[in-house]
């Protein structure tokens, strides 16, 4: 699918920039980081589909525009930055995500900051090109995809709900506890296989559980492991 400037996705005009240039300044101090990225320019809506979309299934971030990755400013063309993010957003994320953003004059320089709050109607999705869609999240300075147990996560989180008594907890949940208490990590797989379940149990236990604040998880290249929480073992 490609951008059309005919189409109506134009941004709005950005000829006067309104950014305090200190704040831009303790932001590149910061460098990049789980909350924030820096991009040199924007040259593929679906590449930067996923960085808002991990945005917005994780914690939120800021994505500074016209910066290299060593914090150096270049500076961008704002307009053409912002038509790139707008149709990232609209057409490439299902469903869209929003985000605000500011422009900064650094040493006459033009940086473009675009704000992604975490989102309430969260997973987000992107349109890959080969048809798929696929959720990412964000860990450190990177994105990673989402996989099903993370999913059902991102759609069943209610952080106000407390958690359940440990005393009602079946052989398949301690299977899990079994397992964590002598190895560091597991994946999905491995615990499905342990406790002798169907995959799509063990995704709505292991995802329960990240709910109640018992499990964390640790993205890799390789896939998503799982860990108990430290405070879920004191």
């Amino acid at each position: 699918m490609e951008l059309d400037w005919d189409k109506g996705f134009r941004g709005p005009d950005l000829e006067k920039a309104t950014g305090d240039p200190e704040e831009l300044r303790a932001f590149l101090r910061e460098g990049e980081h789980q909350e924030q990225d820096f991009k040199f320019r924007i040259d593929s809506s679906t590449k930067i589909a996923r960085t808002l979309s991990a945005f917005a299934n994780t914690d939120g971030g800021r994505l500074l525009i016209g910066v290299k990755d060593n914090g150096k400013v270049t500076g961008i063309i704002p307009d053409e930055e912002y038509f790139m993010i707008e149709g990232a957003a609209d057409l490439y994320c299902d469903p869209k995500v929003k985000f605000d953003y500011e422009l900064f004059d650094y040493e006459d320089k033009l940086v473009l900051v675009i704000d992604v709050p975490p989102s309430a109607e969260r997973p987000h999705f992107v349109k890959e090109k080969d048809g798929k869609r696929q959720a990412y999240i964000r860990q450190d300075d990177e994105n990673f995809a989402a996989n099903k147990v993370i999913l059902r996560f991102l759609r069943d989180r209610k952080p106000d709900e407390k958690r359940k008594n440990l005393v009602a907890y079946g052989p398949a949940e301690r299977s899990l506890f079994d397992l964590l208490s002598t190895e560091t990590e597991i994946s999905l797989s491995k615990f499905a296989r342990s406790a002798k379940i169907p995959l799509w149990r063990a995704e709505k236990i292991m995802a329960l559980f990240l709910k109640w604040g018992i499990l964390s998880y640790v993205a890799t290249d390789k896939g998503i492991r799982f860990r108990l929480k430290e405070e879920a073992t004191d």
